[in-house]
């Protein structure tokens, strides 16, 4: 269950544990991506970190990272055991969140990571990981509608939530292309905090570092990816002053261009699974956000000779699903649609019923080639590529969604793909 409190994770987070520095990453949309550029940065940099972001994609250990590699699973476990016995000792009843926060604290310590790069999980001020004191700089990527049960019903209480992350007198980076009424909060407490805010635009962010502005100019990068890295370099900028003063970012920057975090703009390959030859597109939009993101790829790069789109779409209950996918599909499209299976970790998470969707989904577009196929993920991927017929092949709506498609295709790869046919 999602229950924001900093309660029961003080307890349970041993503050001997917390000897490495963090970067602190709250947002709606590009908080991983954001994570990821930071985490090369800081690999160039000759820095050890840690990673911490959620929700996991295949295994529930992949949300911890140290130095490009997944922690251990045995590693993982370990700790994992002794946090739950911890929890039962004191009697605390954490989270699930905060158990796996406290687990990755102390895989941290464990590893000797001399920065922490974490992603709030919900909100910010009342988020498990808001505990960190010792913080070199606390970033906050584009902020949205989501979660507004939890976070409030407009981008003001949002912004306000997302802002609780920032800290006195810790320096901080706030994404430039947030909408002007999420801006004002967050220089506003940034001004009360007085902890030197740099606004990531990235035109002037370009500017300042000219290896970036050169890596943009020959890349193919979209808005929100040069947003991101602008939020990542000035982060890590931030963040090197603090520990080796010695380190030029604009100098690490050319090792962005290799970075790609899973299920953004995601292309794969599905010829082996299901025989579609050209690379489909992978994506975890999850919000009206996102979505408008990706529709405006999807657009750009698959609709410019009026070409129709074959999309295969699942989406978490709760979601907004005009938002999520008027963006998306168009009248030609077809679309089929599936439910994600069980989330481990996480059992109050649960997809639409795919019935429902495809009536959604008819009702907002007049789409007329919808097909619902239940938990039948690889049975409707399989539909997509017969519809598609070498046009271009959207799988989107969930961050979920993409955990089980990455999970498919890892164990085709791996041999253990029987269990799914």
């Amino acid at each position: 269950m999602i229950e924001l409190s900093l309660a029961r994770v003080s307890r349970l987070v041993q503050p001997s544990l917390l000897r490495w520095k963090a970067i602190h990453i709250a947002g709606t949309n590009g908080k991983g991506s954001i994570a990821a550029y930071i985490s090369r940065l800081l690999t160039a940099g000759g820095v050890r970190w840690g990673r911490f972001t959620s929700p996991h994609l295949i295994d529930r250990w992949d949300c911890i990272t140290v130095d490009e590699q997944v922690v251990r699973e045995p590693l993982f476990r370990q700790v994992e055991d002794q946090v739950k016995h911890r929890d039962q000792r004191l009697g605390l009843g954490a989270t699930e969140f905060e158990q796996l926060t406290a687990t990755a604290f102390e895989v941290f310590d464990r590893e000797q990571v001399d920065v922490g790069v974490v992603e709030v999980g919900l909100g910010g001020r009342l988020d498990a990981t808001n505990i960190l004191t010792n913080v070199l700089v606390s970033v906050i990527a584009n902020i949205g509608l989501d979660h507004e049960a939890f976070l409030g019903n407009n981008l003001e209480a949002i912004a306000s939530e997302k802002a609780g992350i920032l800290k006195s007198g810790v320096p901080c980076v706030l994404d430039g292309t947030n909408d002007p009424v999420a801006l004002r909060v967050l220089q506003a407490r940034s001004a009360e905090l007085k902890n030197n805010a740099a606004i990531a635009e990235p035109r002037m962010v370009g500017r300042q570092f000219p290896n970036l502005a050169q890596l943009w100019e020959q890349g193919d990068f979209e808005p929100h990816q040069k947003a991101n890295m602008a939020c990542a370099v000035l982060a890590v900028q931030k963040a090197l002053a603090q520990i080796k003063p010695e380190k030029n970012v604009d100098d690490l920057v050319p090792v962005l261009s290799s970075v790609q975090w899973p299920g953004r703009l995601q292309h794969i390959s599905l010829r082996d699974l299901v025989g579609y030859k050209q690379p489909a597109l992978l994506d975890g939009a999850h919000n009206g956000q996102s979505a408008k993101v990706l529709g405006q790829y999807v657009d750009r790069k698959f609709r410019r000779t009026e070409q129709p789109v074959t999309w295969v779409i699942s989406a978490s209950r709760g979601k907004n699903l005009a938002e999520l996918f008027g963006p998306l599909i168009r009248p030609g499209d077809s679309v089929g649609t599936v439910a994600f299976g069980p989330v481990d970790g996480m059992p109050w998470v649960q997809a639409v019923d795919p019935i429902q969707l495809a009536a959604s989904v008819k009702s907002l577009s007049g789409v007329t080639h919808v097909r619902d196929f239940g938990g039948q993920l690889l049975m409707a991927m399989e539909w997509a590529s017969a519809m598609a017929n070498g046009g271009p092949m959207v799988i989107a709506g969930s961050l979920y969604l993409v955990s089980d498609v990455l999970r498919l295709l890892r164990d085709r790869s791996s041999g253990r793909y029987a269990e799914y046919e």
